[in-house]
């Protein structure tokens, strides 16, 4: 029998890095993206195992339970889900000119979807017969933003916050039932969101923002997912691993 990972925003950028490294880890992978297969860059024929993309929008309830039931239908379970689907702020505005709008769509995709998609998947481990050592493992992909102040776009840095709480909720709450919740909070790492940033943070790499002075990679996150996704750390839960180039030690 296949382990069988399921990775939202898997189409691009570090989800599509984690679905490359769950499938070299030996997983059979199902995409999930908010485009139909034909207007991405996805080539699913790159893939070394089986693999399923779903074209849905985790901030819809009938497609959050689409996701499951065509993730089940395909694969017949589910054993890691990777919360990785999260989008910045269309325009970054100060705090005080924050519109609700930009706020309910951040917080709808990057927190409410990841918290609801749980669920679902949560209740589908919990019913499938447990085949592996564990259960199940959740994934979530938060944000050094978790804690980090970023005034120009403060629903961002709320909607992590938010995913930090889900790590610590659902650890708690699934631990006894054999599922393991982890989260890996990236830094600044080089994908399309961090594209139209590039030349400030060119810069503050070169000033020594980060102790590791480069870029991150999405393959750096992809790595950490791996680990977490493997019975490598089968005492830990609730537990977060910065992947940030260091950006989180204080320095003097």
């Amino acid at each position: 029998m296949q382990k069988v990972a399921l990775i939202t925003g898997g189409s691009r950028g570090i989800g599509l890095a984690i679905a490359h490294r769950l499938s070299q880890d030996g997983f059979a992978v199902s995409l999930v993206g908010t485009k139909v297969l034909e207007d991405t860059k996805l080539d699913l024929s790159g893939f070394s195992s089986p693999v399923q993309y779903i074209c849905a929008d985790i901030s819809s309830k009938e497609d959050r339970m689409r996701i499951v039931s065509e993730v089940v239908k395909a694969f017949g379970r589910i054993d890691v889900l990777v919360n990785n689907a999260g989008v910045a702020p269309l325009k970054r505005t100060s705090l005080l000119e924050m519109e609700e709008d930009s706020f309910d769509r951040v917080i709808g995709i990057n927190t409410k979807g990841n918290l609801f998609l749980t669920q679902l998947v949560s209740k589908q481990m919990l019913s499938q017969p447990q085949a592996f050592t564990k259960r199940g493992t959740i994934i979530n992909i938060g944000s050094c933003s978790a804690e980090v102040s970023s005034t120009n776009r403060g629903e961002y840095c709320v909607s992590k916050a938010g995913v930090a709480m889900l790590t610590t909720l659902f650890a708690d709450a699934l631990a006894s039932e054999g599922i393991l919740v982890h989260e890996v909070r990236p830094g600044v790492i080089a994908t399309d969101m961090t594209s139209v940033v590039k030349a400030k943070y060119d810069a503050l790499i070169d000033e020594g923002i980060f102790p590791i002075k480069r870029w991150g990679q999405p393959e750096d996150v992809a790595n950490a997912v791996s680990a977490f996704a493997s019975d490598l750390f089968l005492y830990t839960t609730g537990n977060y691993i910065d992947v940030d180039g260091g950006f989180h030690i204080k320095r003097l």
